[in-house]
């Protein structure tokens, strides 16, 4: 289970983010990853996205709930597999509302197309870079001329199921 240091990690390199790649596995069972904005980046274990309903992406996510989330924040990645759901909850859409929504939906937050994509993660893995970029880089160069691997960061898995 994780702790609260593991818990503050995620949620600051999750705090960087602006964009997740999400994958879902479409009817055929393939898998299919699409860029979206993360529109709620106080991470409390679920992530949530602006969606159009019906489309290609709500129609996975109903026959198979089961998605991965990967996330850059620039000091590190984070890839969380969870379980997403369809959401037209007026209250959380108003809340989230922006400009970057706005520009998606041609009749403003009452399109009846508007909905949410909430993703509740079950576990993490992160990859967070602990030194400064140019450390970062010389310690790729030592480990090329030495042979050895950079130790450039930590990598770690975190269940996040409550």
């Amino acid at each position: 289970m994780a702790n609260d240091d593991d818990l503050k990690q995620l949620g600051d390199l999750i705090g960087k983010t602006k964009i997740g790649i999400i994958t879902t596995t479409d009817l055929e069972g393939r898998l299919v990853s699409r860029p979206m904005a993360v529109k709620e980046r106080e991470f409390d274990g679920d992530l949530w996205f602006f969606t159009e309903d019906p489309s290609h992406k709500t129609d996975e996510v109903r026959a198979n709930p089961e998605v991965n989330v990967a996330l850059d924040s620039g000091k590190g990645w984070v890839s969380l597999s969870g379980t997403a759901e369809v959401v037209k909850d007026t209250a959380k859409i108003d809340e989230l509302w922006d400009t970057g929504a706005e520009a998606w939906f041609s009749e403003g937050r009452d399109d009846p197309k508007v909905a949410l994509l909430k993703v509740t993660a079950h576990s993490a893995e992160i990859w967070a870079q602990t030194s400064p970029t140019p450390v970062v880089l010389l310690k790729y160069a030592k480990a090329a001329v030495t042979g050895g691997k950079p130790d450039i960061g930590e990598a770690k898995v975190v269940d996040l199921d409550r």
